[in-house]
């Protein structure tokens, strides 16, 4: 076999695998029985040996407290997230505090300890040793993968000696292959769902243009959740609770069972589910009843999908199966019905993922520009303001890579420095979003409240990975940060973020406004204070008690936080204010005449 020294890589849930372009044609990387998938299964020896792959997977029955699978599911992720999976995981899970406060989630094996990353790494290493050791990789990743998870990807490909070129999302790598096969325009629907987790992408293909118009998933989906619906049917009926139960042993068996029962029940109408002590057969209906509710699942995501996109199902040209899951007659069924079309099936959808990465580590490595490949980002990027109102500043599903950049000001007189909250979310308050890190820019020349001008830029790059610097203009002073989130989204998150936007925009919106009144009004006041020590010994009798009133009602309405009261005590307290308003401008206008800069005007606290 032709070694290559750039391959594109799916690092899967259940499976991986590489492939390269030879010839300008993509091939995956087979070993000498022809197999192409890596099992992405792990089994540790208590001398140190670890075998990684088939064998892995052959010795999990056997012993399964050393196997570790679906490692996947960990990249990017805490123990909070994982408490849906922990009765299902016969292997230990612990959190260990990390550099600035930061957790790292561990894999306990014999006493020895191991990230998601070291574990994604050595799966890595097999898929790269296969393909004759290549120095240089594309690596695929769900499109609903946050920063965190995208990171922790990227590192394991380090980890295994890979330099990584670019981390792109499955669905659009399937697209990039399948459209090597097509020829024209049209709108194409990527189905994707594997072992662990699932995307539907709405991409626009123009001749050699792969645009994604929009993505929505569910990092917490997939086949191994199929194995999980039979082996509880199974338990139930021997009377085993699986959330109790810490019977590594009997996990493996039943896990095991319920695959082969699954895999089965796609080419035949029964089959028998079989452990020691217990048998039972199973029928493709069964199945069928038991899948129907996270194929519901699925199907509402590709409706949001198609919603951004502002497209309806029939406006889909094609639509594209991707993932191991989807040669279930279930699946494609449902599928079929929802899009109103037959999916293409002509792609082996183990292996297009890992066709189209070949494809794009080719473009990349070999600067051919014949493709070009714009994919997006799943969810809105910004940051907190004063009261804690999310501010966009790159919206969802903008084509990556992408730059957005705002103007901040301080809101307090002298003030040197600003937190920088960064959020992830659809919300307008960021108490309902995710934190994704934080920065501080330091060293602010002391100047008067909304003086300085603070640029915060938001820049992601073509992995979709995130970088955030501030910078005041008027001094030069500026910071930035590798945004590396302490956590990774949860998929109960993940899920609820863009629902909820929806579910929760009217009230939202109030709260924003709320906000926005509170500040305002809290700038306002505090400007009169000021003025009205400064000139407050010019207005009349009438204007100074009309200045308390709407003082004293502006402050109870923003204690209170009632929306129409606040808007209109802000309303109210503006008009009175006019006259002081005008005195002061009457003052710095006369300053400026006699020559004085706008520093020394400043300064005299006019």
């Amino acid at each position: 076999m032709t070694t290559p020294t750039v391959v594109g890589i799916d690092l899967g849930t259940t499976n991986s695998l590489a492939a390269f372009v030879l010839n300008g044609v993509p091939e995956v990387v087979r070993d000498a029985s022809g197999n192409a998938l890596v099992p992405s299964c792990l089994s540790f020896h208590p001398d140190g040996t670890v075998l990684v792959g088939r064998a892995a997977r052959e010795r999990a029955l056997a012993d399964p407290t050393h196997t570790i699978f679906s490692v996947k599911r960990l990249m990017g992720r805490t123990l909070a997230d994982l408490q849906p999976d922990l009765p299902h995981i016969p292997h230990q899970l612990v959190e260990r505090d990390a550099e600035a406060g930061r957790k790292v989630l561990r894999v306990t094996i014999d006493g020895r300890e191991f990230t998601p990353e070291e574990l994604s790494a050595m799966i890595l290493k097999e898929v790269r040793k296969r393909a004759g050791n290549p120095t240089k990789a594309v690596i695929t990743v769900p499109a609903y993968f946050d920063d965190a998870q995208r990171q922790a990807t990227r590192d394991a490909g380090r980890i295994a000696g890979l330099d990584v070129l670019r981390i792109i999302n499955e669905p659009t790598a399937a697209a990039l292959a399948y459209g090597l096969h097509t020829k024209g325009t049209g709108v194409v629907a990527v189905y994707d769902l594997g072992g662990g987790t699932f995307d539907c992408s709405i991409l626009q293909l123009t001749d050699s243009v792969f645009k994604v118009l929009s993505t929505n998933g569910d990092t917490h989906l997939g086949g191994d959740d199929f194995d999980r619906a039979i082996m509880s049917m199974a338990a139930k009926e021997m009377g085993i609770d699986l959330t109790t139960t810490k019977d590594a042993w009997l996990l493996q068996h039943l896990r095991d069972a319920a695959e082969k029962t699954k895999i089965a029940l796609s080419s035949s109408e029964t089959a028998e589910f079989a452990i020691p002590d217990f048998r039972r057969t199973f029928t493709r209906a069964e199945l069928d009843s038991l899948l129907a509710p996270f194929i519901d699942r699925s199907l509402e995501k590709c409706r949001k999908a198609l919603r951004d996109a502002e497209l309806t199902p029939a406006d889909v040209n094609e639509v594209v199966l991707v993932g191991g899951s989807t040669r279930i007659p279930f699946v494609r069924r449902r599928v079929a019905e929802f899009f109103g079309r037959t999916p293409h099936t002509d792609l082996n959808p183990d292996e297009v993922v890992a066709l189209g990465a070949a494809v794009q580590a080719d473009i990349l490595s070999s600067g051919r520009r014949d493709r070009l490949l714009l994919d997006v980002i799943p969810l809105s990027l910004g940051v907190e303001t004063l009261g804690g109102a999310m501010d966009r500043i790159i919206e969802r599903n903008t084509t990556v890579p992408c730059t957005g950049t705002t103007r901040y000001s301080t809101h307090k007189d002298n003030q040197t420095a600003i937190l920088v909250n960064i959020y992830q979310g659809e919300r307008e308050v960021v108490a309902a979003n995710k934190l994704l890190g934080q920065f501080k820019l330091s060293g602010i020349p002391p100047m008067p409240a909304g003086f300085p001008v603070v640029l915060i830029t938001f820049r992601v790059d073509a992995n979709g990975m995130l970088r955030v610097s501030a910078k005041e203009e008027r001094s030069g002073v500026e910071a930035a940060v590798e945004v590396k989130a302490a956590h990774g989204l949860s998929q109960s998150e993940v899920e609820r973020l863009v629902l909820e936007s929806v579910e929760h925009a009217h009230e939202d919106f109030a709260a924003r406004r709320v906000i926005e009144f509170r500040r305002k009004g809290e700038s306002a006041l505090d400007h009169m204070t000021k003025a009205l020590a400064a000139h407050g010994d010019k207005l009349t009798h009438e204007q100074r008690s009309a200045i308390d009133v709407a003082s004293a009602e502006l402050r109870v309405a923003m204690s209170a936080g009632d929306l129409p009261t606040l808007e209109q005590a802000n309303a109210a307290f503006e008009k009175v204010i006019l006259p002081l308003a005008e005195l002061q401008m009457n003052v710095v206008t006369s300053a400026l005449l006699r020559g004085k800069t706008e520093g020394e005007v400043l300064a005299d606290g006019v």
